[in-house]
């Protein structure tokens, strides 16, 4: 069965090289255009290229897919199915219907739960205790398509959006392969229409988020740092200087928002809107991240100061 697959990101590199271990016919793997990254800002390419490249497949990184040239080069594939997975690139009506059996999507929440550009940070930041993997059949809509089937897992307490991402990369990366096996074998895929009911968005992930709110509840402030981590990261101010926050607890204390109610080995302890978090890492301008530990025994934020 020929496959031709699209997406830019390690999660995607993880489906493209499970789908090359089982076996499948890759005739061409499809990723966005190198991007400028690092000080230097030199053009690196993306981990889906990265892959390809060392699996010895053909790579192409158009800018999009609606010129007829893109299309044709599609066409010329004669594929039996598309498989993409955080792609970046909107696919046309017109791309959809190339492929002999469509195009399949591995998406990275429990539909019709958190559609759209960053549905594993908001899963973690509204507090979900369960999320998963979908594997849909694309539509013109955003992730509106069938369900072919679903992978469930379970947010642990302290599980950070990274965490989350590692563990559905892997499931996402068995769910495609177990499908594709199914479609060669029975030459469908039977789906499942999504609910009308349940329905929410998972808007793009914006800088401006990512200063922590010490007015909001601790519980909400925890779980925006854990969403946040690795990207963008929580930080608040301390002195002029960002402050970046990578894990914290809640903990049982009072007192004005953003003011420092503790500073020692065994965490920094701010108030919030209501209760107060413990800080347990964290990384200071021009530094490495570091445990509170480290953070304590090397600097000193005096009890009272406000963040």
């Amino acid at each position: 069965m020929r496959v031709i697959f699209a997406g830019t990101p390690d999660f995607s590199a993880a489906a493209l090289k499970a789908i090359a271990a089982a076996g499948f016919d890759i005739p061409l793997v499809l990723t966005q255009p190198d991007r400028p990254k690092g000080r230097g800002m030199k053009l690196q390419p993306s981990a889906v290229k990265q892959a390809a490249i060392e699996l010895g497949l053909t790579v192409a990184q158009p800018s999009s897919l609606k010129s007829e040239d893109a299309q044709e080069m599609l066409r010329q594939q004669k594929a039996d199915v598309m498989v993409v997975a955080a792609y970046g690139l909107i696919l046309p009506k017109s791309v959809l219907t190339i492929p002999t059996h469509g195009c399949l999507n591995i998406h990275a929440s429990l539909l019709p739960r958190w559609r759209g550009a960053a549905p594993i940070q908001r899963a973690v930041e509204a507090g979900d205790t369960e999320t998963g993997v979908c594997i849909m059949q694309m539509d013109e809509g955003l992730d509106t398509g069938d369900v072919v089937s679903e992978h469930r897992y379970a947010i642990q307490q302290h599980d950070t959006a990274g965490d989350v991402h590692d563990a559905l990369m892997l499931l996402g990366a068995q769910a495609i392969v177990a499908d594709l096996q199914r479609l060669q074998q029975e030459g469908r895929l039977k789906s499942t229409p999504q609910p009308e009911n349940g329905v929410t968005y998972a808007h793009k992930l914006a800088k401006e988020e990512a200063r922590i709110n010490w007015h909001e509840p601790a519980e909400v402030v925890e779980r925006k740092i854990r969403a946040f981590n690795p990207v963008p990261s929580a930080w608040t101010e301390y002195q002029g200087k960002p402050l970046k926050i990578w894990r914290a607890e809640v903990a049982d204390y009072s007192g004005v928002a953003g003011e420092v109610l503790h500073c020692g080995s065994d965490g920094l302890i701010v108030a919030c809107g209501e209760q107060a978090l413990r800080i347990t890492e964290l990384q200071p301008a021009g530094s490495k991240r570091m445990l509170i530990a480290a953070f304590a025994a090397g600097k000193h934020i005096e009890v009272g100061a406000q963040l």
